[in-house]
């Protein structure tokens, strides 16, 4: 009885849940979640929220799918685009190029990283999981307040203290640029995989995207970059 129980403990030690969008960051997250916690130990849960393009879960699926995840959950949230405006909730709404205008960027979905932290870890605490990945990036961004390493930290906190259980959020893109995202990407096996299939495009475009929007334009600059380090 007891070695059951241990077995029980060191095989939900090793489990992970990863934020998973089908894009570029999350991938390359998904794909080290695996390599740190083993393939069968990783699950990913999208989140269908009224983005501007539902092709984003499709991809999603595609993924996980191609890279070996048995459970991948998708939670609908879609009455989510019915309390903020975002350009990447709301097709009317033009994306402003990357340097464009002033303040935040017109694509910052307010709450969006809380909320789905906050989700992720409601489904982890129920399945005995205590490891959540997430793809944000401070170092190389479009200026989004809620990819700030203190922003995940100060979630972190909370939500042990709201569940009464140890959340370990990792965020191991944090303090890449995308030149670095790449270069891991390509450690993992993945780059070209990740270059071809991922949808990272706020235009809705697969693989390397409309090259005008501030995503298409961070990862364009970082894959050049990279390439031409090597």
């Amino acid at each position: 009885m007891m070695a059951h129980m241990n077995e029980s403990l060191q095989n939900s030690a090793l489990r992970a849940l990863v934020i998973f969008s089908g894009g570029q960051d999350s991938t390359t997250c998904l794909a080290l979640a695996q390599r740190e916690h083993g393939k069968e130990n990783v699950e990913c849960i999208t989140f269908s929220y009224g983005q501007r393009h539902a092709l984003e879960v499709e991809v999603a699926q595609k993924i996980a799918k191609a890279l070996g995840v048995t459970h991948h959950r998708i939670v609908n949230i879609d009455g989510y685009a019915q309390l903020t405006q975002s350009a990447l909730l709301n097709p009317e709404i033009a994306i402003q190029k990357l340097g464009e205008g002033t303040g935040l960027p017109n694509t910052v979905v307010d709450g969006r990283n809380m909320m789905f932290l906050l989700m992720a870890a409601i489904v982890a605490k129920q399945r005995g999981i205590h490891d959540l990945y997430t793809g944000v990036c401070e170092t190389d961004s479009s200026g989004y307040p809620d990819c700030r390493d203190v922003f995940i930290k100060s979630c972190n906190a909370t939500l042990n203290l709201a569940m009464e259980y140890e959340f370990r959020i990792h965020t191991p893109l944090m303090w890449l640029n995308k030149a670095q995202t790449w270069a891991l990407a390509d450690e993992l096996g993945l780059l070209d995989y990740i270059e071809e299939n991922t949808l990272t495009c706020y235009n809705g475009i697969i693989g390397r995207g409309c090259g005008t929007c501030p995503a298409c334009t961070l990862r364009a600059r970082g894959l050049e970059a990279y390439r031409g380090s090597k």
